[in-house]
């Protein structure tokens, strides 16, 4: 019975030893689990950072694959904008040379139009001078000849050459004017005239006579009775040569005859025919028979 008793108890006590480590084995089973499960969540967290930091460098490597493909795509931009740039300078440099061409032109142009405009404005002035000068001596020979008109014929000219020298004529009109003037000289010169008009005699003596136009050097008159009787004649004096008239009112017989023909002539009261006048001869300064 006691060795019944002490096979139980030994039994029992490696029941309870069995227990015991069961319950030990137990708790380290458990511990073991535990550690498990932190591991298997301290993997799934690594796991979840890897994963973010996957993320992160793909992000990373796009971003930079990004800004690569936009750096290219920039220089290439610069790059083709260098050549636009550099082109279009060279087409600016191209029409800077081209208008710079051009400007010598057009300034040689006008310097060629300014040539001719003041050798035209030198050749004008010359003309001026040139058409001055014989509006002076055609004042000067009106001022010679005889005393018929002359105020008036006088300041026609000298207005010509007052318009002359004041540049209110052009040299074209100018011309014209001098022309026409020189024309009604010229048929003055020519003409022979006779009207009858008051004339005043050598002694202030007012008359009503028939005055004779020769030209323009000679005038002869009567009264209208034929009684007296005159012959202009020209009288040059002083060291500058001043011109003047007077009537020769002592004429003789044969020369008062002629004066009385040539009116007659003239007024067609005789045939036309040849009379020798006793007028001077002398066109110019001096005197002469």
């Amino acid at each position: 019975m006691r060795i019944m008793r002490e096979k139980i108890n030994k039994e029992y006590g490696l029941i309870w030893v069995f227990v015991v480590a069961m319950l030990f084995s137990s708790l380290a089973f458990a511990d073991v689990d535990s550690d498990i499960r932190d591991l298997q969540l301290e993997k799934e967290k690594l796991t979840s950072e890897i994963q973010k930091l996957t993320k992160q460098i793909a992000e990373t490597d796009s971003m930079i694959q990004a800004d690569s493909a936009r750096y290219k795509t920039l220089e290439e931009r610069y790059q083709k904008d260098v050549e636009n740039r550099r082109a279009e300078v060279d087409s600016l440099n191209a029409k800077i040379r081209d208008v710079a061409k051009d400007l010598q032109a057009e300034r040689s142009k006008q310097a060629r139009a300014k040539n001719r405009t003041d050798n035209v404005k030198a050749k004008r002035k010359a003309v001026r001078e040139v058409l001055l000068s014989l509006s002076k001596q055609l004042e000067s020979q009106i001022e010679q000849t005889l005393p018929w008109e002359k105020e008036s014929r006088l300041d026609r000219a000298k207005s010509l050459s007052r318009d002359i020298e004041s540049g209110n004529a052009s040299e074209e009109e100018s011309f014209s004017r001098l022309k026409s003037l020189i024309g009604e000289e010229t048929r003055f010169g020519d003409e022979v005239a006779i009207i009858n008009a008051p004339l005043t005699r050598k002694n202030g003596e007012m008359i009503n006579a028939n005055i004779l136009r020769i030209g323009n050097q000679w005038m002869v008159y009567s009264d209208e009775n034929s009684t007296v009787f005159g012959v202009l004649e020209r009288k040059v004096s002083g060291e500058n040569g001043e011109v003047s008239f007077e009537w020769n009112e002592e004429l003789s017989l044969a020369e008062r005859e002629a004066v009385r023909t040539a009116i007659d002539v003239k007024q067609a009261k005789k045939p036309p025919q040849i009379v020798t006048l006793p007028v001077n001869l002398s066109i110019v300064r001096g005197e002469g028979k």
